[in-house]
């Protein structure tokens, strides 16, 4: 087991990235998504997305367990996450920009502050790993 505060810290916000995301999810089905200024096809546009997420969820959280135990593997795989997540991020930023999501009455912070946060863990992994 590793004692580098650093890969503690990255290790951290890769399973809090993981939680996040779960927790997302879990909500999202829960939710009623009705609201008259969601674009067309929201819903189905979105449901797609549970499997991408899903598997960085579970890649975040084992880079995190294998940065934690000193593995070469960790440096790998958070990379492929860093990946991931620029992509998952960029799709969300356009996709929130042209159909107006990120307006303030859309939900337009908390559609900016996942894309921020997403873009800004990718770009952490990389600075970290790359």
């Amino acid at each position: 087991m590793t004692h580098d505060t650093t890969i503690w810290v990255i290790a951290g916000l890769e399973v809090t990235a993981a939680l996040g995301i779960a927790l997302f999810w879990v909500t999202w089905f829960r939710e009623e998504h009705d609201q008259d200024w969601l674009p067309a096809g929201y819903v189905q546009h979105e449901r797609v997305f549970v499997f991408p997420d899903a598997l960085l969820a579970a890649l975040l959280a084992l880079s995190a367990v294998l940065l934690v135990a000193g593995s070469p593997l960790g440096r790998s795989l958070s990379l492929v996450c860093a990946g991931m997540l620029a992509f998952l991020g960029i799709i969300d930023a356009a996709y929130f920009w042209q159909t107006g999501l990120f307006a303030r009455d859309r939900g337009g912070v908390a559609n900016a502050a996942v894309v921020v946060g997403v873009l800004a863990l990718s770009l952490v992994l990389l600075v970290a790993f790359g």
